[in-house]
């Protein structure tokens, strides 16, 4: 997947692992992601992945990770 300029600001995103960088995609895109950049993200990363950087984060916005919860636990 190329990621947005926007989506990753901080640095250039031709830079940026998917696997190295797992925690810090997820991150952002749970924050900031589009439609297209949250499904990438459900199929390329296990589920229990995401969930354990939505729980342990300290980055993640509160409404963000109000909002996932709800994703989650229907």
């Amino acid at each position: 997947m190329k990621f947005r300029q926007t989506l990753f600001w901080d640095v250039d995103p031709k830079t940026i692992d998917p696997d190295k960088n797992a925690v810090y995609i997820i991150e952002r895109i749970l924050d900031f992601g589009h439609d297209e950049e949250v499904r990438w993200m459900w199929q390329y990363y296990d589920h229990a992945l995401i969930k354990q950087v939505l729980d342990k984060s300290r980055v993640l916005f509160p409404q963000t990770r109000s909002f996932w919860n709800l994703i989650f636990t229907t």
